[in-house]
């Protein structure tokens, strides 16, 4: 792609605006290419993962849980954030597990989403699970959500007509999509490559 050191910026100073249970946003003081400075006010995050939980019998495993900023019940594939010092698929095991009662015994990561890259520095881990087996949710407290399963076919038509726009989910169901058409391939190793590995 050659050369971005154009486009780039480089940090003078950082400002901390909050720092929340959950949210932490800074002010950083940047200077631009062409010499001048701006400011950049975004949300550090410590990054997460989804799981894209497939039952033996094809169908997914999905959520429906409460969203306050915008005040609705968002349908999502399975997610949260890491732990301190936790690793990508450690966290996706217990999101799974915390959240739906399912444990895997196969596991394959597909890639990273950003989605917020204009006001985060968030990356979401995107990890697929198969070989599904039912137990226990250990929820959070405070932390409510019902758990059911869809179709592919199910998934792509509720894509299409809006009723999911979580942007995790939507990436999910591309992926997915490339998955079952055999575009793309899975390896389900259960390891990242040395080049995401965080």
């Amino acid at each position: 792609m050659g050369s971005d050191t154009h486009l780039r910026e480089v940090p003078v100073a950082r400002t901390e605006l909050l720092k929340g249970h959950f949210l932490h946003v800074v002010r950083d003081t940047v200077q631009l290419p062409s010499g001048r400075e701006a400011t950049r006010e975004y949300v550090l995050h410590p990054g997460a993962v989804m799981v894209i939980g497939w039952l033996d019998d094809g169908r997914l495993v999905m959520e429906r849980q409460y969203r306050h900023p915008l005040r609705e019940v968002m349908v999502e594939f399975p997610a949260g954030k890491l732990d301190a010092g936790e690793g990508s698929l450690a966290c996706a095991r217990r999101e799974l597990l915390e959240e739906t009662g399912y444990s895997a015994r196969e596991w394959a990561f597909a890639g990273r989403l950003a989605p917020t890259i204009a006001y985060s520095d968030e990356i979401i881990d995107i990890w697929f699970a198969r070989g599904l087996s039912a137990g226990e949710r250990q929820l959070d407290e405070g932390e409510f959500l019902d758990v059911f399963s869809a179709t592919p076919d199910e998934l792509q038509a509720w894509c299409r007509s809006g009723a999911i726009i979580d942007c995790k989910t939507l990436v999910g169901a591309l992926w997915l999509q490339n998955v079952l058409s055999g575009a793309w391939t899975l390896d389900w190793s259960g390891t990242m490559p040395p080049a995401v590995a965080r």
